[in-house]
């Protein structure tokens, strides 16, 4: 099993800037990619972006130039940089874990932009 622990949401003014956090423990060693999802209130789960164990990134449009995922050399912590930060940015964030078990998900955080 793998467990993911999230961190770093909250509420910033338009314009803003956060660092979301997400912690893997457990069998982190079948974990190939790390992603992070929103949810906004009754819309769909959409990627935000993604980092595989190589390192490769990947972006949704409307977050590209904005917001950076990277990671800690464990590979075992992944972040969110999120600047420029919209209304429309308003969201749970959820973590994700690809790993050869399944896919793992984190509980989630709010991130709430408003003035």
């Amino acid at each position: 099993q793998v467990q993911l622990v999230e961190s770093g949401g909250g509420l910033v003014q338009p314009g803003g800037s956060l660092r979301l956090s997400c912690a893997a423990s457990g069998s982190t060693f079948t974990i190939y990619r790390m992603a992070w999802y929103r949810q906004a209130p009754g819309k769909q789960r959409d990627l935000v972006a993604s980092i595989t164990s190589g390192g490769t990134t990947n972006y949704a449009d409307d977050v590209k130039g904005r917001f950076t995922i990277s990671r800690d050399n464990a590979k075992t912590t992944v972040y969110l940089q999120m600047n420029s930060l919209k209304p429309e940015d308003t969201a749970v964030y959820y973590c994700n874990a690809g790993s050869s078990l399944r896919n793992f998900w984190g509980q989630g955080t709010q991130v709430t932009v408003s003035s």
